[in-house]
């Protein structure tokens, strides 16, 4: 599988990462349901044998398991991997959810991390998230002082915007991680020429909207505590328009012949400041049809279909009263 340069970095990702936020099971506010560990083991050894050479995962994930579930894994071949994990939210004996960019708070859950994923260094650590009242810079200064320790290799950041990444000071800031899929595109306008211009990374979360550009979503399957279950777009008036419009891209896909994920996969790497695009996978069927959304190119007159559809599914939500956004 081809790689793609992180940034300022001397990291090579290739072109679909492994994403890990599905394989933590359902037992958290934001978990995907119930999910089996074996199935999950097996989805990322498939995904390294294909060419895959890095996971993305975070503490949240199901509370510390994704990252036990990929420190299994990996077991025998953590050098064959880069592994990327996040920091900032938080949680208590009670399994309570809560933010903190504190220093301490920060540095004891590197090594929390770190003992879960059973590694002695962090090849990629973001923070997660963001808030107006978070001390950033103290949050940062933490970052910092792990890279000088050795216990990470490279000091990331998630869902920030540029004037959130201005005051990373110290370290350079090596990546952004932020959604981005035909269905959110917001980032196209600020964060991406600020990446640009920095020479940071770009690595895009959720590229198949949460499932829905996957072109095999069934809302009867999304378990009860699924936070899809709670969300405007995974149920009507929205549901249905965001069906047809992926409908409406599988025509375009069968031109390739390739599926609908794939076709999504390719539209988000077809920007040179994404360096790849994060594909999570439950099983390893999955991640065999995913990483087939690298290595080819939509021609340009299809991209402007694209944009014309978009259009139209924005539109037709207006329309149906639901949550329309792009």
């Amino acid at each position: 599988m081809n790689t793609r340069k992180l940034g300022w970095t001397d990291l090579h990702l290739t072109e679909i990462g492994f994403g890990a936020w599905a394989i933590e099971g359902g037992d958290w506010a934001f978990g995907w349901g119930p999910q089996d560990d074996e199935d999950s083991i097996a989805a990322i050894r498939r995904a390294i044998e294909l060419g895959v050479n890095w996971i993305d995962t975070a503490a949240i994930y199901g509370l510390g398991h994704s990252e036990e579930v990929v420190a299994k894994a990996v077991a025998g071949m953590r050098d064959k991997v880069i592994i990327a994990t996040k920091c900032s939210q938080v949680w208590n004996e009670k399994r309570e959810t809560s933010h903190s960019l504190k220093r301490e708070s920060i540095l004891a859950e590197c090594e929390a991390s770190l003992k879960r994923l059973n590694t002695d260094h962090i090849d990629l650590y973001q923070i997660h998230w963001p808030d107006v009242n978070d001390p950033i810079e103290e949050g940062w200064e933490a970052i910092t002082r792990l890279i000088e320790q050795g216990k990470v290799r490279y000091g990331g950041v998630s869902n920030f915007t540029p004037a959130d990444m201005d005051r990373c000071k110290g370290a350079r800031v090596a990546s952004l991680q932020p959604p981005y899929s035909m269905m959110r595109r917001a980032v196209e306008s600020l964060q991406y020429p600020y990446c640009e211009a920095h020479k940071i990374g770009v690595v895009a979360y959720s590229p198949m909207q949460a499932g829905l550009l996957t072109g095999r979503f069934d809302r009867s399957k999304v378990a009860a505590n699924d936070w899809r279950a709670r969300s405007p777009e995974f149920n009507p008036p929205n549901l249905e328009v965001n069906l047809a419009f992926v409908e409406k891209l599988r025509e375009i896909a069968n031109g390739y012949q390739k599926t609908v994920a794939q076709l999504a996969l390719a539209w988000v790497l077809r920007l040179p400041v994404v360096t790849s695009a994060i594909a999570g996978a439950r099983n390893a069927r999955q991640i065999e049809e995913t990483v087939g959304g690298a290595g080819w190119k939509i021609s340009d007159e299809d991209l402007k279909t694209i944009d014309g559809l978009l259009a139209w599914r924005l539109e037709e939500c207006r329309k149906a009263g639901g949550v329309a956004r792009g």
